[in-house]
Parts: C-alpha cells; sequence; structure tokens
C-alpha cells in the first residue's frame, strides 16, 4: 500500500475518540454538505453496521451533524454539534438500520430544505478517509480529497469527450474518474477528481455543453 503522508498512517488531526468513527464520519457530512451545496434545513441520517452499534460512544452522531454544519475534524465545536445544529435550525433526526451492507461503517444522509433534496451514501474507510459510494441513486466513488466535478448529463454520444477535452484544454490532469447510468439513452454521472483547482470558467463552459443538466464542484 502507498500512503501519501504520515497522516495516511496515524490518522487526521481530529476531535476524538475513532478516526473511523469520528474523523471519517465528520467528512463525510462535509461532503454531504458540499454537495447540497448550503447548510439543509433537515437532515435524516441513517446509521449501518458498526456506525449503528457505536455511534454515541464513539461521537459518530456529533462529528457527521458537524461536518454538516461545515465543521473540520480537528474542530473543537464537534462535541457540541447537536446542540449547535438546533440553534441554526437544523432538525435532525437519526435511524439505526439492521440491514447488512458492503462496508461496515456505513451511513446515508438525506438532507432537505424549501426547495431542495440529497440522497448520499458514505463509508469510512479507516483513518479519517471516506468514500461516497452513492449520490441520488447513482453509483459512484468519490474521496472528497481532491478537487473535483460532478457532471449529471443526458446519456448522449459525446458528452464525455466534450467534458474531458475542455479539462484538456485548461491543462487539468484527470486523477480518477468514472460514469455512472441509470439505464441506456437516460440520465447518468461522471464523476471526476483532478489534480488542480477547477476555476468558474471552466464550469461555465462545461455547463454551456449541450446534454448536460447538472455540475457539482467540490474542492479539496
Amino acid at each position: 500500500m502507498k500512503y501519501r503522508s504520515a497522516f495516511d498512517i496515524i490518522g487526521p488531526v481530529m476531535i476524538g475518540p475513532s478516526s473511523s468513527h469520528t474523523a471519517g464520519a465528520a467528512r463525510i457530512g462535509r461532503v454531504a454538505r458540499t454537495l447540497f451545496g448550503r447548510q439543509p434545513k433537515k437532515a435524516i441520517i441513517s446509521l449501518y453496521g458498526s456506525f449503528a452499534k457505536t455511534y454515541k460512544g464513539h461521537g459518530t452522531d456529533v462529528a457527521i451533524v458537524g461536518g454538516l454544519l461545515d465543521f473540520d475534524t480537528f474542530d473543537e465545536r464537534i462535541p457540541q454539534a447537536l446542540t449547535l445544529a438546533k440553534e441554526v435550525g437544523m432538525d435532525v433526526q437519526f435511524v439505526v438500520e439492521n440491514l447488512v451492507t458492503d462496508h461496515p461503517n456505513t451511513v446515508r444522509i438525506r438532507l432537505y430544505d424549501e426547495n431542495n433534496e440529497l440522497d448520499v451514501v458514505g463509508i469510512s474507510i479507516g483513518g479519517g478517509s471516506i468514500e461516497i459510494t452513492e449520490l441520488n441513486s447513482f453509483k459512484l466513488k468519490l474521496s472528497g480529497e481532491y478537487p473535483a466535478i460532478l457532471v449529471v448529463h443526458q446519456d448522449r454520444y459525446g458528452a464525455i469527450s466534450g467534458v474531458t477535452n475542455i479539462l484538456a484544454k485548461y491543462q487539468l490532469n484527470i486523477g480518477h474518474m468514472e460514469v455512472s447510468r441509470k439505464e441506456k439513452g437516460n440520465m447518468a454521472m461522471m464523476v471526476i477528481e483532478v489534480d488542480q483547482k477547477i476555476e468558474d470558467n471552466v464550469i461555465k463552459e462545461i455547463e454551456s455543453l449541450p446534454n448536460i443538466t447538472q455540475t457539482i464542484r467540490m474542492v479539496e
């Protein structure tokens, strides 16, 4: 196994007690908030496996909500996240699920406000690292560690090459890319992680392409 830094081995700077159950959970919550694009009014958090069994003792509940409040893993406000969520008017509900999942540290987060909703599934894979494995029923793999763009598009010829050609034009190197679709010819989603920051003009150019219906930008 290759490590990018010592933090891949010893874990992130964090509010404890667990890198997987606390730091990883906070990162999943924060990525969910980023994908939602704003602080949600309501969050329904469904916990599976080890998360469901130990979430209170390991601080998984406050960590996820802290992430939804845009707190980083080391933010000293995380232990008070449930109280702070109430103060800003965020309705938080936890659901303990008995369903067996592919990974023991799995959470589904449903976010809502007056006009929008988002459904995210994430897993904490150890050492504070995470993967987002599902977004609005699209299967994907998103680490949340690199600048990334998610592109929802019609499953049409040339849609993918149109986006990658724009990234090449601006010399953005693709580190990871995958495409998920619900059925042939219907809606699809590109997940593209790159090595450099994605500027506003790149996003606008991608959004101007035919068959592109939505873009979501994530930053490291």
